[in-house]
């Protein structure tokens, strides 16, 4: 049945009432618009007219009631769940993409995969936990070798020495590095719980994965990133990954607080940088649009959206990376150009990298060592003759 407010609102439920005073403090707090505000109190006035007691209301059943009304289920629920009246049964997006993926497998096989899975996604006695991303990849690697193996066996127990190699044999570079890293993390796990007798992969050496020479961008596929970005916050983005080798996590994570204009500094990642004339530009148009846009949000972070305007989070990865999809430049390739320019224009020091970036020494290394490769091969088509010069000193 249709809600019609004159014939089915109790505008006096007390529930309502304090549903509506918090609605209210809650929106004042976050900086809602007037339409937001709107729409929650026609959604809580829909949902609690009829309420009574505390009983909770499933998120599975309001969902589909505010959708038909077009009304902010997000904000609603936040309101609700001030008052402990909402029920999340949504089943989390984890438990059905594993579901989803482990159902092919046999039996045996899929309880102590899952139980590997969970482990790396939740962390365990002695091992942090991993990102989704990370979890996800891990399975995307194996699950084509634990198929096959499900058509043959019923444990992971039965797997043999062999059957692995069968799988790498035919793999190559750095998918058959990653491919066999994972499925030792497999076995490894399953040994230690105890869910096998012995590890067949214990004694398949993964080898050290030879390091690709990072080449510098070409102005062309610079000059291509610069025009995708016309909006003051892609602007920024960019500033801050090309300028000051930001990663996205350090961007999404910026506050307000680690803008400090006076003195010209910006903290990121927790270590404070001067601001460049190019970086303290984009951030005054963007602090200008953000101030002008949403003038009442209370969302402490420096980049925000139509989304994170009305609450305390950041800005999502995606919302990050767009204006850069499809271009040579992504904004990890301009981070690590930025590191790179610095380690060619000052030398291949990898302590001045490490002080400048906040880099771990072997990643400082590792640049310096890219960089040193890069001079002597710029060195070499400058001097063809430096080529047949020996490299080592010379004895008589």
């Amino acid at each position: 049945m249709r809600f019609n407010r004159r014939e089915h609102a109790d505008l006096a439920n007390p529930v309502l009432l304090k549903a509506r005073r918090i609605a209210g403090d809650l929106g004042e707090r976050r900086g809602w618009t007037r339409w937001v505000a709107n729409d929650v109190d026609r959604a809580l006035v829909i949902l609690l007219s009829s309420h009574a007691g505390h009983d909770r209301i499933r998120y599975s059943e309001l969902f589909p009631v505010l959708r038909r009304y077009g009304l902010s289920v997000e904000r609603t629920v936040e309101v609700l769940g001030e008052l402990d009246l909402v029920e999340d049964d949504r089943i989390p997006t984890f438990e059905s993409w594993l579901a989803r993926n482990l159902a092919a497998l046999a039996p045996g096989i899929r309880a102590d995969v899952e139980h590997w899975l969970r482990t790396l996604r939740d962390g365990g006695p002695r091992s942090r936990s991993r990102s989704a991303a990370t979890v996800w990849a891990y399975l995307q690697a194996v699950r084509p070798s634990l198929l096959t193996w499900s058509d043959r066996y019923d444990h992971l127990r039965e797997v043999t020495r062999d059957d692995i190699l069968a799988v790498i044999d035919d793999l190559h570079g750095a998918q058959r590095h990653h491919t066999l890293s994972v499925i030792r993390s497999l076995f490894r796990h399953c040994k230690k719980n105890r869910m096998i007798f012995r590890d067949p992969a214990a004694r398949l050496r993964v080898g050290e994965q030879p390091r690709k020479l990072i080449m510098p961008l070409a102005d062309a596929d610079i000059d291509g990133a610069v025009s995708a970005v016309s909006k003051p916050l892609d602007r920024l983005i960019l500033a801050l990954a090309a300028i000051h080798a930001a990663r996205p996590k350090a961007i999404r994570e910026l506050q307000l607080d680690d803008v400090d204009l006076g003195n010209r500094r910006l903290t990121v990642a927790g270590r404070s940088r001067p601001l460049d004339d190019l970086t303290h530009q984009v951030l005054l148009a963007w602090l200008t649009h953000r101030r002008a846009r949403w003038p009442n949000t209370a969302n402490p972070h420096l980049l925000i959206n139509q989304q994170t305007a009305m609450e305390t989070g950041p800005i999502g990865k995606v919302h990050l990376t767009e204006p850069f999809r499809g271009q040579a430049a992504t904004l990890e390739r301009l981070r690590v150009q930025r590191q790179l320019d610095e380690a060619l224009a000052v030398g291949p020091d990898p302590l001045h990298l490490a002080a400048v970036f906040g880099l771990d020494p072997k990643t400082a290394i590792r640049y310096a060592e890219n960089a040193r490769a890069l001079l002597v091969a710029q060195a070499e088509e400058q001097d063809p003759a430096s080529r047949d010069e020996p490299k080592g000193p010379q004895t008589t």
